[in-house]
């Protein structure tokens, strides 16, 4: 085919979209969301099961929902009490921990130890310690697994995010979610398998990059979609003003069958999920407002997480994550922007608690109601936690430990897992990795982190990179 013919072509295809009355809004966000199981205008049905079919083994769970405190929970005023660091507040911190460590913005200074700014209980039948400003996830203590043990190997926030998204702090890489979806396929056809939301509010904001919900290498169908809580819950997606359904409808069939002629001449693979965008964006159209319509819940369950409709905050956002889990998204992240404490931490940090507390533990009693928590994964943390040195009254960035709990199907509820040093700087027992946490949370779902590839450049990529063990002492 000449290229004279090629751009008459592209030219042709472009006046129909300007005369469709579809608009170019709609077009540019249908090119970003994902695969339908629908079957396309070619006849071909994409395939919805994913690429490990079968399984590499059994799984426990179907889907994860990530509740991500963005910008550095401290793990001292959250997870991990630290009664000798109590003792050393204003005192220098011992040099041989310190010393030669990459600190983020107390390089080269005086390091002075500052307390933990809350106190901590013991809470459940399990006496699992937790810090008092989260008395609601108190309460589901016997449900969760703390993790104490945690590192990553980025000390800055948007390196960290990379790590904790991807599992490498090289921008490019698919984020987990997209690897799910690419690896198990989508439960649902008219919703993306991969849906992130967020909110902010209790400190400073750090911004969220799009690209820590990007597929990377991966086909682009596997794109994360963010979903807005108020608002246009996608942007774009409304249907235009004097089009009616019918009308859309056929417009979408129209433009499936031109890029079906188009792929036939170029073999493009980007257009085979072009067509099937086209048809998820269609479908959305009806599914997202509903999905999104919190004012159909009971007054009850609102009181329960703390939710009003249509106020974007992080315990609308749970419960927009319960209802999508009902309508089987694989994966759901919910970033909670609030969290780098720099200064002002004992304030700061309880009010951003009381923000998540209460919505956090919802979600987990809300599932275990509806017998859905056997099947999904809950995961709380955010990207790394905070030095047990002083920054006036706030905390740096600290790579070298960090806390989460998880709570779910396949993981045993009441325990903690690893512990720091007395003062919360090292991991001391039990270290754990990332890439460790990536693994086990392949392993919930069914599949071996070391046998799902996606060959890249000449060579086979995965979420763990070239680490990652299954956390096996956690498993239920």
């Amino acid at each position: 085919m000449s290229m004279q013919e090629l751009l008459r072509d592209d030219i042709a295809r472009r006046t129909f979209l300007r005369r469709s009355g579809l608009s170019v809004g709609s077009m540019a966000l249908a090119s970003l969301l994902n695969q339908s199981p629908a079957r396309g205008a070619d006849g071909a049905k994409p395939q919805a099961a994913g690429v490990v079919n079968p399984l590499h083994h059994k799984a426990k769970i179907k889907r994860v929902i990530w509740l991500y405190m963005a910008g550095g929970p401290s793990h001292l005023e959250t997870l991990d009490y630290k009664p000798k660091l109590a003792e050393m507040n204003g005192k220098p911190m011992p040099e041989s921990l310190t010393k030669g460590q990459p600190i983020a913005q107390l390089q080269g200074k005086a390091l002075t130890c500052l307390g933990p700014q809350h106190g901590f209980k013991k809470y459940g039948k399990s006496g699992q310690e937790i810090c008092e400003i989260f008395p609601k996830v108190g309460e589901i203590a016997d449900d969760l697994c703390i993790i104490r043990s945690l590192h990553t190997e980025a000390i800055n926030h948007d390196p960290a995010h990379t790590f904790m998204n991807t599992g490498s702090s090289v921008p490019g890489r698919p984020a987990m979610g997209s690897w799910l979806w690419y690896g198990l396929g989508s439960e649902c056809d008219d919703l993306p398998g991969f849906i992130v939301l967020t909110s902010s509010g209790g400190g400073q904001d750090q911004p969220i990059a799009q690209r820590q919900w990007h597929s990377g290498f991966l086909p682009s169908r596997f794109q994360g979609v963010e979903f807005r809580s108020k608002g246009d819950p996608v942007l774009y997606v409304s249907r235009p003003g004097g089009v009616s359904n019918e009308q859309q409808n056929d417009v979408v069939s129209a433009i499936s069958e031109l890029n079906r002629l188009h792929n036939a001449k170029v073999n493009d693979p980007e257009i085979t999920t072009r067509i099937s965008q086209y048809e998820m964006a269609f479908k959305m159209q009806t599914s997202v407002p509903e999905l999104m319509d919190l004012s159909q819940e009971p007054k009850e369950m609102l009181e329960m997480y703390g939710a009003k409709p249509g106020d974007g905050s992080f315990a609308s956002n749970c419960l927009l994550a319960r209802r999508m889990a009902q309508r089987g998204v694989r994966f759901i992240q919910l970033y909670h922007r609030g969290w780098d404490h720099h200064g002002g931490i004992k304030g700061a940090i309880q009010g951003v608690a009381g923000r998540v507390d209460q919505a956090s533990a919802a979600l987990v009693t809300d599932l275990k109601r509806r017998g859905m928590l056997d099947e999904t994964l809950v995961v709380w943390g955010g990207e790394f936690g905070r030095t047990p040195m002083a920054q006036g009254n706030g905390r740096d960035h600290h790579m070298k430990a960090m806390s989460m709990w998880l709570c779910g199907g396949g993981i045993k509820g009441g325990m903690t897992y690893g512990a720091t040093d007395d003062f919360g700087y090292n991991p001391v027992e039990n270290v754990t990795h990332i890439n460790d946490l990536h693994a086990t949370i392949l392993h919930l779902l069914g599949i071996d982190h070391g046998k799902l590839t996606y060959r890249f450049q000449g060579r086979d990529f995965r979420l763990t990179d070239i680490a990652g063990e299954v956390i096996k002492p956690i498993l239920a």
